[in-house]
């Protein structure tokens, strides 16, 4: 008579966060290619507006100048377009058969989304310290803790566009996900209160949208709250701001990724 041994805990498969696809997919995206968009476009935009306000125009921030501010906001905004980018690239991935392979696979949907977001997060730090040795340069003034906070709120806050890039990446076919990221993130960003000092209606309209919140976090410490139209932000606001969004694209994500492998 032939016996079946039982499956023991070690030999049951892993659904969780698996380091060698992390490691993976982090050496998967750094290309030189990638290297130069995520360098080359925070890096400008910051040169092209830190001085749209000048000192002389009587903007006085509590713990640093203007160039600080515009710094962190350029570096929210470097580091979230890089990780929508590069999640994105999942669209290929669906394409070309990955997430087929996928399935055959331990990772469990969760895990595979918790992993891509991890990988881009890594990706993230190299925008924002360049726009952190940017600002240095070019006369960015602030409190230590502010150049801490704002730049490490601005680093972590953009896993919400991590998650959002999954998302247009299962959604959209590869020849139409290359362009929708840049599109989406400057939209959200001028309305997310980063380029350009909003007040009045679009302020108001602006503290819904997802870029907003974690601006608003980055820069709390520079600006004890205050916007530069005098108002003050409310920092629950902010916070519950950035956690729907990131709850509500990650679930997104998720869902997507499990309707798209049949793994749950």
């Amino acid at each position: 008579m032939t016996t079946t041994a039982p499956v023991t805990s070690s030999l049951r498969p892993r659904r969780g966060l698996h380091p060698t696809f992390v490691l993976h997919d982090i050496r998967r995206q750094i290309t030189p290619q990638n290297l130069i968009f995520t360098v080359a476009l925070p890096a400008v935009l910051y040169l092209a507006l830190f001085r749209v306000v000048e000192p002389s125009a009587g903007v006085d921030l509590p713990h640093g100048n203007f160039q600080a501010w515009m710094m962190i906001g350029i570096a929210v905004y470097g580091a979230s377009i890089g990780t929508i980018s590069r999640a994105a690239g999942i669209s290929n991935e669906k394409a070309n058969g990955w997430l087929r392979t996928i399935r055959l696979s331990p990772l469990g949907a969760g895990g595979y989304v918790a992993s891509r977001i991890i990988a881009c997060q890594v990706y993230a730090a190299i925008p924002v310290i360049v726009v952190g040795i940017l600002g240095a340069i070019t006369g960015a003034r602030a409190d230590a803790i502010v150049w801490i906070t704002g730049l490490v709120v601005a680093w972590v806050g953009s896993a919400i566009f991590s998650a959002l890039g999954l998302v247009l990446g299962m959604l959209l076919p590869p020849e139409v996900v290359t362009h929708v990221p840049g599109v989406v993130m400057t939209g959200l960003a001028f309305l997310g209160n980063i380029f350009i000092p909003l007040s009045g209606g679009m302020l108001a309209v602006a503290q819904v949208t997802p870029l907003y919140g974690v601006a608003t976090l980055a820069r709390y410490a520079l600006t004890d709250g205050y916007n530069l139209d005098g108002s003050h932000a409310s920092l629950a606001g902010a916070l519950i701001n950035v956690a729907a969004w990131f709850a509500g694209f990650s679930f997104a994500a998720v869902r997507r990724f499990a309707g798209a492998t049949g793994r749950q």
